[in-house]
């Protein structure tokens, strides 16, 4: 088994790159392990900020097979996204081997996040691997490596003060909102959308003193998101705009509707057969256009407007209706882009909050970056001490064939000597005794040989591994060249 990620994040991409990309991620693990036959599991990880994909590959990779493993993988994610396989490609940073584990938990720890540090991660790295059991496309290792990812966030979260600091994308956007607002216990809130992001926002507000909290949700489940949480459900969002001073949507709705589109059969065409194949877009899907272009936001300039005249006409005499906070924390936007036109209204996205993350103090990270290294280390042990467990499991096959050989051949013997003597033939306590002293002599003598066969056969995996990382790097480096010359480009 060889651990592979693909992986772009904020660090790599903007965030209108990464949005395009990650359009269907939900399908793009369940395609790759029901098509790809050397593939044994995947997990997805996309969240605001991030589109990974995990891969736990039965076969040996060589450095060939790992260009073309992420090439295939590459396809496949420009077809769910409508950009270019040769986009796609060179979006990705590839990993191999113990590369793949250091990086997947520092990504849970918060230590790769836009706002390090922040703490939804955690929770969102788990619900990944909880999608992979229900789409049945996890593996035994992928389950240990994630679950080992949130031990270790645990214990970073508990160990250090990066966990105790409360830092998130949700608590970033409110102070960035704050100056804007009116105090929090007189302000109304409005959340779009019912997720984890949602639940984040609620907490978040009532820290801060925001009681006044309404939810709309596209998709009917306002009802039971306010009754959970103690909020207020809301069946018309444009009334709701009128009488709000902070808008936070984070529904996702149009990510979903988005990876809706993805046809699944013809992605499995695309990459049917091995990582060895060769992969060819079906008939018409040239990737050029994306398929976001023709889907509504889920909040337009349109609605606010309207939304902004009720609020004029309800202030009455006052002199103009107090200013509208919109924060869209959804990578696929929720809030169409004009919207920062309208007046009396600020738009906070994400590249916003990106470019004003705060900084964390170096020693702070480097006590978390010591426990997550720490962490990787013993878990890359273990997995490669299972590598050379079937060596050892071979040795052992051959001593027991000695025992019992040993054994037979003594008890013969015994029975030979008795029979000269006139004894009856050795009773079962004889034999017992033999096959004791037979057992611990071998064993014995076995215990250098495994030692030795354990410590060899770790050494080759680790000597493969290291080889693999090699042609992973070369390949990432190639990519970095290429989106540096294509941003040169844009210019």
């Amino acid at each position: 088994m060889v651990l592979l990620s693909l992986t772009a994040s904020h660090r790599e991409l903007d965030l209108d790159a990464l949005e395009r990309l990650s359009t269907g991620s939900s399908s793009v693990g369940r395609v790759v392990v029901g098509t790809c036959g050397p593939v044994a599991g995947a997990v997805v990880i996309s969240t605001c900020n991030r589109f990974e994909l995990y891969l736990d590959v039965d076969a040996p990779l060589s450095g060939d097979s790992v260009r073309h493993a992420t090439r295939h993988v590459a396809e496949l994610v420009a077809h769910a996204s409508g950009v270019t396989g040769d986009v796609a490609a060179r979006s990705f940073t590839v990993r191999t081997g113990p590369e793949v584990t250091e990086h997947l938990f520092a990504v849970a720890s918060g230590l790769d996040a836009m706002v390090v540090g922040e703490r939804e991660i955690a929770g969102q790295v788990k619900r990944s691997l909880a999608i992979a059991r229900e789409q049945e496309t996890t593996s035994k290792t992928l389950e240990l490596l994630f679950q080992t990812a949130s031990r270790t966030s645990k214990r970073v979260g508990t160990d250090t003060e990066l966990g105790a600091a409360g830092r998130s994308v949700v608590a970033l956007a409110l102070d960035l909102a704050e100056s804007e607002l009116p105090p929090w216990d007189g302000a109304r809130a409005v959340l779009i959308g019912t997720g984890s992001y949602a639940g984040a926002s609620v907490a978040a507000l009532r820290a801060r003193g925001c009681e006044d909290i309404s939810v709309y949700s596209q998709s009917g489940r306002a009802e039971a998101f306010a009754e959970s949480h103690g909020v207020r459900p809301v069946d018309s969002l444009v009334e709701a705009l009128a009488d709000a001073d902070i808008v936070v949507s984070c529904s996702g709705a149009r990510g979903r509707a988005l990876a809706a589109r993805t046809d699944e059969a013809a992605l499995g065409a695309m990459v049917a057969g091995n990582f060895g194949g060769q992969t060819t877009l079906p008939h018409g899907l040239t990737g050029e256009v994306g398929p976001e272009a023709s889907l509504g936001h889920v909040l337009d300039a349109a609605a606010v407007v309207r939304a902004r005249e009720r609020a004029a006409d309800r202030a009455g005499d006052e002199p103009e209706p107090r200013p509208l906070v919109i924060l869209d924390l959804a990578l696929h936007r929720d809030v169409d882009p004009l919207v920062a036109d309208v007046e009396g209204v600020l738009l906070y996205d994400l590249a916003t909050l990106k470019a004003h993350a705060p900084a964390v103090a170096h020693d702070v990270v480097a006590q978390a970056q010591g426990i997550v290294d720490a962490a990787a280390r013993r878990f890359e042990e273990t997995r490669l001490g299972r590598e050379a467990d079937a060596a050892v499991v071979a040795l052992l096959d051959e001593a027991e064939v000695r025992v019992v050989a040993e054994i037979d051949a003594a008890v013969a013997r015994l029975t030979d000597e008795l029979a000269l003597r006139g004894e009856p033939a050795p009773e079962e306590s004889d034999v017992d005794v033999i096959a004791r002293d037979v057992r611990k002599r071998v064993h014995a003598e076995l215990h250098d040989k495994i030692v030795a066969v354990r410590a060899r056969a770790t050494a080759e995996a680790r000597a493969a591994e290291a080889a693999l990382v090699q042609g992973a790097v070369a390949l990432t480096m190639t990519a970095s060249t290429q989106r540096d010359a294509d941003h040169r480009s844009s210019r």
